[in-house]
């Protein structure tokens, strides 16, 4: 890089920056609350990437469930100090997550979401299609892509357009146990998809909603793998060949086949999820984005982190230990983190590009694994 041209990305980073200053010394402060510095090409890959989380539950620690409520019901509330800090993180588009039990819950959660990203047009964008995600980033708003991890919002199949046209975009087709549509992963007889399942995925392809396998049994991924005619996606879920005993985790069988269908697979940052034993750490967590690229290539892997914003690890410290403990023991907790630290705040992003920096993955591939990989996916399934 020239002097010209190094002067010039710094002048346009400093002014990129949602809050705090850089440090000059060739590694830059880019939160002002926090000491940490990261190096000028992790700046610069977080800069010039598209940011996207494909399960990121926006304000997800459980103490704060009545901020996030009076956010999405109350004039106002909302406001620009409150959209720096999700600026800050360098995201530009999250599926948000949500899960259902009804078409008449469905109705009333996207009735809220669309009424608060009506209300700060300035700040927020609802995708609807993947240009959606780089208008985002161009408009510096952050995009919001309506995700379920449910599939009881499709009690007919008529319910599928009628979500679409709510908004929904992506969709699993069970949580951990067994729905209309598809067995779960903590299912203990596996049947996969079911006859109306079948039909529910053929009507996703239709609208043109993405099929998510994220929480399905195993024979749910091979199932739907086979039946849909578009690629399918797993928001958020870990290799089990580094967690054997994680029903939650997907095998490799399922990942070469997501990939021949042209998916693309996230790695979530839940510790438990990561690895079987203490500790867990970053490292742990870069392990799976290694395993999908050295398996199918890294065109098929991004974030699906299953966090937001902050994790639970930074909030109350009771609702933590009781969240852990209270957890299905199918999850195999253990430790006493939620998220593997160092993953847990709103510099989520760019502790994970340092990572992969460290770990010698090119600029291409982190531009790949930061976003590229789902925009691509979900242009193809979604259409243009």
């Amino acid at each position: 890089m020239t002097i010209v041209a190094r002067r010039a990305f710094l002048r346009s980073a400093l002014c990129a920056a949602a809050t705090g200053p850089f440090v000059l010394r060739g590694r830059y402060r880019v939160f002002a609350a926090s000491p940490q510095e990261y190096p000028e090409r992790v700046v610069r890959l977080m800069r010039e990437s598209v940011v996207v989380d494909m399960l990121n539950q926006f304000l997800y620690r459980t103490d704060q469930e009545d901020l996030k409520e009076r956010w999405l019901t109350v004039p106002g509330a909302f406001t620009q100090a409150d959209f720096d800090r999700f600026k800050s993180t360098g995201v530009h588009a999250v599926n948000f997550g949500e899960g259902v039990d009804s078409l008449a819950e469905a109705e009333t959660l996207f009735a809220k979401w669309n009424s608060f990203i009506a209300q700060y047009p300035q700040w927020l964008l609802r995708v609807n299609c993947a240009a959606d995600i780089s208008r985002a980033r161009e408009q510096g708003k952050l995009g919001i892509l309506y995700g379920l991890q449910s599939s009881g919002q499709f009690q007919t199949l008529d319910d599928v357009n009628r979500c679409y046209g709510w908004g929904q975009r992506v969709s699993q087709l069970s949580y951990n146990f067994r729905s209309l549509v598809a067995d779960g992963a903590f299912e203990p007889y596996d049947g996969g998809v079911s006859e109306y399942g079948g039909k529910v995925i053929e009507r996703m392809n239709t609208v043109r909603m993405a099929v998510d396998i994220g929480h399905a049994s195993d024979k749910t991924k091979l199932d739907a793998l086979v039946i849909s005619k578009a690629p399918v996606i797993l928001s958020h879920g870990n290799c089990r060949a580094l967690i054997p005993d994680g029903l939650r985790a997907t095998t490799d069988e399922t990942i070469r086949k997501l990939a021949a269908k042209g998916g693309v697979m996230g790695i979530t940052d839940i510790a438990f999820m990561v690895k079987g034993t203490e500790p867990v750490t970053i490292e742990d967590v870069v392990n799976h984005y290694d395993h999908v690229r050295d398996l199918v290539g890294i065109e098929h892997v991004g974030v699906g982190s299953d966090a937001g914003i902050e994790s639970n690890d930074l909030g109350a410290p009771q609702k933590l230990h009781d969240m852990l403990t209270k957890a299905d023991k199918r999850y195999h907790v253990h430790g006493t983190r939620e998220v593997v630290t160092g993953l847990e705040g709103p510099n989520r992003m760019w502790e994970l590009c340092a990572a992969l920096v460290r770990r010698g993955y090119t600029d291409e591939q982190i531009r790949l694994v930061l976003g590229g990989n789902w925009v691509r996916v979900l242009k193809e399934i979604w259409g243009s």
